[in-house]
């Protein structure tokens, strides 16, 4: 078990902790969006410690949702030529995820973008991570996925990189829409599902699965209509932490793998287009598992799990050709296959996208 990140989760963790951010380096390169940090009140509170400790900065708030290499590169860049030696990686996993690779390249300045996928030495900038979501858990793993948009795909880098600090404020979801509520939370879910039912897992990983799905189910019903109190958002976000733990020690498995055409070409949110999966992810696990984790959620059956699905999230827009497209990438993916805890087959795979299932999708 290695999980090396400090995590600080309360409200007004930013101020609480401002020595060990601004402890970070003398110029950071925050890497953020253009609204939500703004909206939140997140990028307020980095500035104000920055100022107050007379630490210089520069701020990329270009981050797109599933950013791709080029946008990485850029801030990358900006961050060498401004004398930037930390990064502050602020928002949902788009401009986390960002933040991790950026802080690899800056440390690397003599190297080409494509390093980012040749393993090798793992060294980044010190690097603080502040999450303005409840899904990707990102601030605690050591995953940064990309878009490579001349493949039409997303994939991770090849380097591990994990942040030096991790600042936990669920104040920061007050801002949020439901849509993006339900969205990320949905990402946690599946996070905490395809780390339990995961080759990889062992008893400490499923020990933070485990605890994340008892937050999560806790506080489903603010997925319903937004409501809800300082109290339950921290919780959703110790949630999303936690899934986000569990993920780091046993990786994803099948249902994100097959997410990726979804969110790349048609332009499904992702936690909608990983959460259209789940529900054949489960149906093909073993039946004690699948009990648990229904129970664990709050659903009598998978159905009951299926409908509450299709509420919330409404109907896939994938036709048959993309979710056959993504089917036959991940058949390519025998890394990735590996980690279902049950015999995978071509039809497995297709079964689990509903193409040759009993359920309407």
């Amino acid at each position: 078990m290695f999980m090396p990140v400090p995590v600080y989760s309360e409200s007004h963790a930013v101020a609480r902790h401002a020595g060990q951010l601004a402890g970070l380096g003398h110029h950071a390169l925050i890497v953020t969006g253009q609204r939500s940090a703004v909206q939140c009140g997140a990028l307020a509170d980095v500035l104000q410690v920055l100022e107050s400790a007379q630490v210089r900065y520069t701020i990329f708030d270009h981050v797109e949702e599933n950013p791709p290499v080029s946008t990485v590169w850029s801030a990358s860049r900006l961050g060498i030529r401004e004398g930037a030696d930390c990064v502050i990686g602020i928002g949902g996993g788009s401009p986390l995820d960002a933040a991790k690779a950026i802080a690899y390249l800056m440390a690397h300045p003599q190297n080409e973008a494509a390093s980012l996928y040749v393993p090798g030495d793992d060294t980044a900038v010190p690097l603080a991570l502040i999450p303005t979501t409840c899904g990707t858990g990102s601030e605690v793993t050591a995953v940064s996925v990309l878009t490579l948009t001349e493949l039409q795909t997303k994939k991770s880098i090849s380097h591990r990189i994990f942040a030096d600090l991790a600042l936990i404020d669920g104040r920061y979801l007050r801002s949020a829409p439901l849509s993006l509520l339900r969205n990320t939370a949905l990402d946690a879910l599946t996070h905490i599902v395809e780390s339990i039912l995961n080759t990889h897992a062992d008893d400490f990983s499923r020990m933070y699965a485990v605890s994340g799905l008892h937050l999560w189910s806790r506080n489903r019903y603010v997925l319903e209509n937004g409501q809800a109190s300082d109290a339950q958002l921290q919780e959703m976000m110790n949630a999303s932490a936690m899934a986000g733990m569990s993920i780091a020690q046993t990786g994803t498995g099948i249902p994100h793998a097959l997410s990726y055409s979804l969110t790349i070409r048609s332009g499904i949110p992702h936690g909608k287009a990983v959460g259209y999966f789940t529900a054949g992810y489960l149906k093909e696990a073993d039946a004690h598992e699948r009990s648990m984790l229904l129970q664990g959620m709050g659903f009598e059956d998978l159905h009951a799990f299926q409908e509450w699905y299709i509420r919330l999230y409404g109907r896939t827009e994938a036709g048959e050709q993309l979710l056959s497209d993504a089917v036959d990438a991940l058949w390519d993916n025998p890394l990735k296959l590996g980690t279902a805890p049950f015999a995978v087959e071509r039809e497995t795979l297709r079964r689990i996208a509903f193409l040759t299932s009993q359920w309407s999708s």
